[in-house]
């Protein structure tokens, strides 16, 4: 249950701040006293998107936070699935920045927006105005059978089955898409293929052709080259052996006669041996070099090829063309497969329709179910609340397709009076009839689950009279199971409140401020009185809200 409420800084509020007690409270306040104000601070605790223009002129930032007393209700699993630190009180607080950031957080652990919308069910359903349109909602008219036929496990399971069906039924289509898209380029991407692999590429081959073709290019060049070379080692009129044979003769000769002359002998000895052996490996060299032009045509006829693979597929080394080929043999090799993954694929999905189905048609029975139930409820309460004659059909038919909440579509159909036909309840209700179902519904809820708190905002839109009592009755008996907390106008539903407090506006140097007080008993007698007869109430308006509260 909601323990405590404080707000700084919100709107017309400056600070505001309640203890509140179980059972049932009532809020009153006249209009424009800020009564929608405090419902709004309460929305943003709900993760409903925070304006910037909400905050309190002259001020920075407002805060909103709330105390909540959750230990009956076995929440720490919920806690643990949104990733929270439980604890048996629960502090929620939101803060709207000047700047347009807001930040919210859960015992005082910074949390999302979104795990925070996630959590606020399951501490406060508030019923604003506006949530009576909410009757012609078909999800809202489900949402009310699930509650009723407490299906929360069954519509889990068939959730998660439907998740990942639909998740397995994309994977499918998907592939389907690109196995079709694949076959018509699969002509394209096998003779791209070929082509590569027929030139039967090898990573250094380039390198090596462009190398041996340079030579060829040069052959002649070269050997005219190497006969001169050769010429200088052999030649008798100036070759180079010739003379250094002559010179180590001379040395020789003389050797014995100078200093150091045998080993100048022996170094000219080995000079000779290098040279000749030199000469010799020229020699070879000449004697080898032959210009092959077929070779040469060969080399050009593959490097023309090397060079139109590359310019065709905008590479510029083998290497790349290579890796080209790889990357067209795997993608051959993935439109082979696509046909047995594409049979595995429809093979879960038919297993999982069949669980669909399973879990589907459990749902659906646990709905059908209820409905009875829910009729002869509703159509109970609201003859309490002065429509004897109302009649209502909860009417649950399957859909063609599976949704994210079942197959089934709920329609809650209605008639106010004796011998009408039933039709959609909001084409027909008024605005009073509207308030009385909804606060049914509500109540219904209310005794099948296990909500801490429930806030109703002006529920009691269009009633008055006997009417309004029994609707503070039922809200009453209501706060039996749960602690209801009621905004409302009417004085027959303010005099049933186990505590009340009342909204007002208070005008000070620095503006006008929304304020709250709870009231004491004797300030709820003359608070009930003026509700009902204005200001300065008469002796019979006070005696008329005595009795009203039973006092």
């Amino acid at each position: 249950m909601l323990r405590h409420i404080e707000i700084r800084h919100y709107a017309l509020i400056d600070h505001l701040d309640m203890e509140l007690a179980p059972g049932f409270t009532v809020i009153t306040g006249e209009t424009g006293a800020g009564k929608s104000i405090i419902m709004g601070a309460l929305g943003l605790l709900m993760g409903q998107r925070a304006d910037a223009k909400a905050i309190r002129d002259g001020e920075t930032k407002c805060v909103v936070e709330a105390r909540f007393d959750i230990a009956a209700y076995d929440l720490a699993p919920v806690f643990e699935e949104l990733d929270l630190d439980y604890d048996d009180e629960t502090v929620v607080r939101r803060e709207i920045h000047a700047n347009g950031k807001s930040r919210a957080f859960v015992n005082d652990t910074p949390v999302s927006l979104a795990q925070l919308k996630s959590l606020a069910p399951y501490l406060t359903d508030i019923h604003s105005q506006h949530q009576n349109l909410l009757l012609n909602d078909s999800s809202f008219q489900l949402k009310v059978v699930d509650a009723v036929a407490r299906s929360q496990e069954e519509r889990a399971r068939y959730a998660s089955r439907y998740a990942e069906y639909m998740r397995v039924t994309h994977a499918l289509d998907n592939l389907k898409r690109q196995a079709q898209e694949a076959q018509a380029e699969r002509d394209f991407a096998q003779f791209q293929y070929d082509q590569l692999a027929g030139a039967a590429l090898s990573v250094t081959e380039q390198d090596e052709l462009e190398t041996e073709l340079d030579r060829l290019n040069h052959a002649e060049e070269v050997k005219s080259e190497l006969s001169a070379v050769t010429a200088r080692f052999d030649s008798e009129e100036y070759g180079i052996l010739p003379s250094l044979k002559e010179a180590l003769s001379a040395v020789r000769r003389i050797a014995r006669y100078v200093d150091g002359g045998e080993t100048l002998a022996s170094r000219m000895e080995s000079a000779l041996i290098e040279l000749r052996d030199l000469g010799g490996e020229f020699d070879t060299m000449y004697n080898d070099m032959e210009f092959d032009p077929e070779r040469k045509r060969q080399i050009e006829e593959r490097l023309d090829l090397i060079y139109t693979l590359e310019q065709k597929h905008r590479v510029k080394s083998v290497a790349e063309l290579m890796a080209l080929q790889e990357e067209y043999e795997a993608k051959l090799q993935r439109m082979d497969e696509y046909d047995g993954e594409i049979e595995e694929l429809a093979r879960q999905a038919e297993a999982l329709r069949g669980e669909l189905d399973a879990a589907a048609s459990v749902l659906s029975a646990k709905r059908r179910g209820v409905a009875g139930e829910i009729e002869g409820a509703l159509v109970e309460r609201l003859s309490y609340l002065g429509m004897p004659n109302a009649s209502l059909s909860v009417d649950v038919t399957e859909t063609e397709e599976y949704t994210p909440t079942g197959r089934d579509a709920v329609s809650f159909l209605f008639s106010a009076n004796r011998n009408t036909a039933l039709r959609p309840i909001t084409e027909i209700a008024s605005g009073g009839e509207i308030s009385r179902v909804m606060l049914c519904i509500k109540a219904l809820i209310a005794s099948k689950s296990e909500l801490p708190t429930i806030v109703l905002d002006e529920i009691d839109t269009g009633v008055s009279g006997e009417v309004a009592n029994r609707m503070g009755e039922m809200m009453r008996q209501m706060a039996e199971h749960m602690q209801v907390i009621t905004i409302t106008h009417l004085p027959q539903i303010a005099a049933r409140g186990a505590s009340h407090f009342k909204v007002y506006k208070a005008d000070t140097e620095g503006g006008t401020t929304s304020n709250i007080r709870r009231l004491t008993q004797e300030g709820r007698l003359m608070e009930i009185a003026e509700m009902l007869s204005g200001k300065n109430p008469s002796e019979s308006a006070i005696a008329n809200a005595r009795e009203l509260m039973g006092v």
